[in-house]
């Protein structure tokens, strides 16, 4: 069986950009929206190949369940998805596109 291949655009897929996610930025903690199947290391590594000079210290991940929703009678759920918090060293540059949020 062949492994596919995949690009750091493939496992990152969003910023996630929420009242706690800009606090966290004071922090070095950047929270993004990853692949379901992405495993710690390959977020690291997309993070570091995405936004050069960056350092990845740490990765905390979670997944989100779905909110249950109605239209009208139906009921449903959104997506499941999962996020990641990235946390960078001490030394490291920070991440441009947050740079205004703080």
């Amino acid at each position: 069986m062949t492994a596919v291949k995949r690009t750091a655009q493939d496992i990152i897929i969003r910023p996630v950009i929420t009242e706690r996610s800009t606090d966290n930025l004071t922090q070095r903690k950047y929270t993004f929206r990853v692949m379901k199947d992405a495993n710690k290391i390959e977020i690291a590594k997309a993070i570091e190949e995405l936004f050069g000079g960056v350092k990845v210290e740490k990765v905390n991940t979670m997944n989100v369940r779905g909110k249950k929703r109605r239209q009208g009678r139906t009921e449903g759920y959104t997506a499941a998805w999962k996020k990641a918090i990235v946390t960078l060293k001490e030394g490291s540059k920070t991440i441009e596109f947050f740079d205004g949020m703080v």
